[in-house]
């Protein structure tokens, strides 16, 4: 009988694998939601940098009305957004408060701008969990999860690269998500 306990503990052992490994996986999918929102904002933040790297400075002034924004203004404003938006889902103050569309006009400004910005957001998301997700925070009055506010970063980034695309288009030029 003292030789059937090494083989029953093998087959418990193998047995319980399964279950090791999906307790393993389950715990380290356990932000899936962070996971898939930091995932968005590095796509957003990729094809925002692209763009103010390969716009040279008269696309950076280009403006096709007075009425909007010229293209390193945009580009400016995405910046100062990464602080303002990151901060909030951090609920902490915003580590810059600066206003880029008026300190950042040259282009290695604002360049510099929107990797400080984009790399804030990454030590956010870093420290970010989905239980911190879902804790409420106040943007503009409005009440959401932090993970909402994420979320509603990479839509602001998307909304202003599709401006930046238009730009773009109207010169000539390719987008960064269409090369």
């Amino acid at each position: 009988m003292k030789t059937a306990y090494p083989l029953v503990l093998a087959i418990l052992l193998l047995a319980a694998a399964p279950q090791m490994a999906l307790a393993q996986s389950g715990a380290e999918s356990a932000n899936t939601v962070t996971t898939s929102l930091q995932g968005l904002h590095d796509i957003t933040a990729g094809n925002i940098l692209q763009t103010a790297e390969m716009l040279d400075d008269e696309m950076y002034m280009y403006q096709p009305t007075d009425e909007v924004r010229s293209a390193g203004q945009i580009l400016a404003h995405i910046a100062g957004a990464q602080f303002l938006f990151c901060s909030v889902a951090a609920d902490e103050e915003n580590p810059s408060g600066e206003n880029f569309e008026e300190t950042a006009t040259a282009k290695s400004d604002i360049v510099a701008a929107l990797q400080s910005g984009f790399d804030y957001c990454g030590t956010v998301y870093d420290a970010m969990t989905d239980d911190h997700g879902a804790e409420m925070r106040n943007l503009f009055g409005m009440e959401m999860a932090a993970s909402a506010v994420l979320a509603f970063n990479s839509a602001h980034n998307y909304e202003h690269y599709g401006n930046l695309v238009t730009y773009m288009r109207m010169n000539d030029l390719v987008p960064p998500s269409s090369q």
